[in-house]
């Protein structure tokens, strides 16, 4: 009962957090992750009571024990070591450089894509996200239902927590514009496509999570993917 309900509560937190940042708040996007994260740390401890008592069972069950620390670190250094590397190759190779344009940086002075490299990503994003997806909803479904449930059903719902972020994709992403084209239907097709990769990419960050024991692998490699994407767009729409 105890975690059925932590998980019900989850899922209704996390619709109206979706809502919150991309239609009726957005400008408070920081504060409001930020909160939520705090509330879905409260779920956890609640739900971890069933468990083993308090903050330990909290703590295991969003993938946050101590004892994961040291590990959890490791798989995140490493993993952002091998995507910053993959970043650079593309970055340098003629026929994938145009796969970082994007509209979004285009505008950006240094120091605001440092803002949202050190501040908005880790903490409005990541922390949000893995906390959300990776923490808490997989915990709870783990123990409910097993790994491939917990790995299936996270990853859905987190490529439909794309949904609203992704509505203009064809238009902020040019390569994205010119295969999906800008009319309504490349719209939808181009939110799809979003859609579907995020889910995919949420596996991974599942087995991230499964391999390493803790939530800080797949931080990492989700931090590296969507910080390193913004200094690599930048850096390129600097040098031409």
């Amino acid at each position: 009962m105890r975690d059925g309900a932590a998980l019900s509560v989850t899922v209704v937190l996390l619709v109206l957090t979706n809502l919150l940042n991309n239609r009726w708040l957005h400008a408070w996007g920081l504060l409001t992750a930020v909160v939520v994260v705090i509330v879905l740390l409260g779920i956890a401890y609640w739900a971890g009571d069933g468990a083993r008592s308090g903050a330990r069972g909290g703590a295991e069950l969003a993938g946050l024990a101590p004892e994961s620390v040291p590990r959890g670190t490791r798989w995140a250094l490493a993993v952002i070591g091998i995507v910053a590397a993959v970043y650079l190759v593309g970055a340098l190779f003629p026929p994938t450089r145009g796969l970082f344009a994007d509209q979004r940086t285009d505008t950006l002075a240094g120091g605001q894509v440092a803002y949202r490299v050190l501040v908005e990503v880790p903490l409005g994003t990541v922390l949000l996200e893995e906390t959300a997806f990776r923490g808490v909803l997989y915990g709870l479904l783990l123990r409910l239902r097993g790994v491939y449930w917990a790995t299936g059903v996270s990853s859905l719902l987190f490529g439909l927590w794309h949904i609203l972020p992704s509505l203009h994709l064809n238009t902020d992403k040019p390569v994205l514009g010119s295969l999906f084209g800008h009319s309504v239907l490349g719209a939808v097709l181009a939110d799809a496509g979003a859609v579907l990769f995020t889910a995919a990419s949420g596996v991974v960050f599942c087995e991230l999570r499964r391999r390493s024991g803790s939530v800080l692998a797949p931080m990492g490699l989700h931090w590296a993917t969507n910080a390193l994407g913004y200094v690599a767009a930048y850096a390129l729409g600097a040098a031409t």
